[in-house]
């Protein structure tokens, strides 16, 4: 029986109540009157259950599927402003000893070229990632406990942390890696992590142990229950999210808000993020062998579905998709963005030759950071290069209890303008120099507390005289 407060995986993630809610929803996807009651509650801003929201995302009337799109866009804005978050991802290895069939790391692939990177060419990778501007990345691995073990990525986040290169550092590091014990997650708080990522791929139970064959990851319920060891090891910032395309998507929808109810009932805090990633091809891996592919409009529709039902939540996409897509679910929900990222082992220092492929997946979205900053900057978003709660123990349920009064802003227009001015003056072409200056003159109006507007300013002009790293 479904039971949230469960801390077994077949029972906060139930089977047959995700069949009896896609039931409820496909009976009631017309209902305009259960619609409205729906709509009416996400429009307090506290969430919506599974199945109320499962209710919206089926729901085929034109007029409240209008009003979903725009309720998503305000919620939005209320907890989030026009801010979006700059990363960047890492990967170290893509030796791995699992069989997952959407995944070129497979270990039957003997194609894709096999690396795995010193800590001296961490190094120079990371150097080429401050020199790009970002100031956060995502490391990720894939799983082999002999070339990658948990030594391996903590010596790998130390090297990290430790370079200082002109007026660039990593601020902060999330970590996208297997699921582990509890020991090593207290070991990946101590390092300094920021948010722990972990994508379930797919909730259906059967469907999980066909797409994962073999290898470690091919037990769903360790897998499952990863992140409530994350968080008994202390990490309280997790991240949750699905590989749209491997199973129906209105399935993996309820799931993946079943588990945010999870987290929410056990631990008080839900997914700090949640990940929109699609099946998208890769080295020997082709998007139309799987049948529950999806368009566009679909897409947009879950994200903006994700966001009244869950709007607490950062929302993440990365650049499988292509510029167009990211442009139209940024409206509808998305709070971070990667720029400028290359899903190879290296190739940030230097280019990575075409014989030697070692991407996890094609990139859709090939832009220069600056490319990417100047864009969002022409229409009305902030890039923030923001670290600022995790390096001040603003994370789990502080961040949420700030996030969720909307007392945030306070610290996030503040703290975003100020990264997005060291970011100007360090990296940025002059035209998205220029751009940048005025969004910034623009938005210091926007600062609601005359003080916390005057220290901004003083800031930005100590900013502009050399100084680096302020933070409210």
């Amino acid at each position: 029986m479904y039971n949230p407060k469960s801390m077994v995986a077949e029972e906060f993630i139930d089977h047959e109540e995700i069949e009896a809610t896609l039931k409820y929803a496909d009976e009631h996807k017309t209902d305009a009157a259960l619609i409205d009651e729906i709509i009416a509650k996400a429009k307090l801003r506290k969430g919506l259950s599974h199945r109320e929201a499962s209710v919206l995302l089926a729901c085929e009337l034109e007029d409240k599927n209008n009003e979903i799109y725009a309720l998503a866009e305000q919620i939005k804005k209320d907890f989030y402003g026009n801010r979006i978050v700059m990363f960047a991802p890492l990967y170290l290895s893509n030796y791995c000893v699992n069989g997952c069939v959407y995944c070129p790391y497979h270990y039957k692939n003997k194609n894709i070229c096999r690396k795995k990177l010193t800590q001296e060419e961490i190094r120079n990778e990371v150097i080429a990632l401050q020199d790009m501007g970002h100031k956060r990345l995502a490391l990720e691995s894939g799983e082999d406990p002999v070339n990658n073990p948990i030594e391996y990525i903590l010596e790998s986040i130390n090297t990290i942390y430790s370079i200082k290169h002109k007026n660039g550092a990593i601020r902060r590091v999330n970590v996208n890696i297997a699921a582990t014990t509890v020991e090593n997650y207290r070991k990946l708080k101590e390092a300094g992590i920021g948010t722990y990522i972990l994508f379930q791929e797919t909730y259906h139970k059967e469907s999980y142990k066909k797409l994962h064959p073999t290898g470690p990851k091919s037990n769903y319920s360790y897998h499952t229950e990863a992140h409530d060891r994350a968080m008994q090891g202390g990490i309280d910032d997790v991240g949750l999210g699905v590989l749209f395309g491997l199973e129906l998507y209105r399935y993996e929808f309820a799931g993946l808000l079943m588990h945010a109810e999870h987290l929410e009932a056990v631990f008080g805090v839900g997914p700090h993020t949640i990940s929109v990633p699609r099946v998208c091809p890769a080295d020997d891996i082709d998007p139309n062998e799987f049948d529950n592919g999806i368009s566009d409009d679909t897409f947009a529709k879950i994200v903006a579905c994700i966001r009244v039902a869950v709007p607490y939540t950062g929302m993440i996409i990365s650049t499988r998709e292509s510029p167009k897509v990211r442009e139209r679910v940024l409206h509808l929900g998305i709070s971070q963005i990667s720029g400028g990222s290359r899903t190879s082992v290296g190739g940030y220092a230097n280019e990575e030759p075409e014989e030697e492929n070692s991407s996890q997946f094609d990139v859709s979205d090939r832009r220069t950071l600056d490319e990417v900053v100047r864009w969002l900057m022409k229409m009305g978003y902030i890039p923030s290069f923001c670290t600022a709660c995790y390096r001040l123990d603003r994370t789990g349920d502080r961040f949420m209890e700030l996030c969720k009064s909307g007392q945030i802003h306070n610290c996030c227009l503040p703290n975003a303008l100020m990264t997005l001015k060291e970011y100007l003056i360090d990296y940025a072409t002059p035209e998205t120099k220029e751009i940048g200056d005025k969004l910034i003159e623009q938005m210091l109006s926007d600062i609601p507390k005359e003080k916390v507007r005057d220290i901004v300013t003083d800031r930005l002009e100590k900013i502009a005289n050399g100084e680096r790293d302020f933070r409210f």
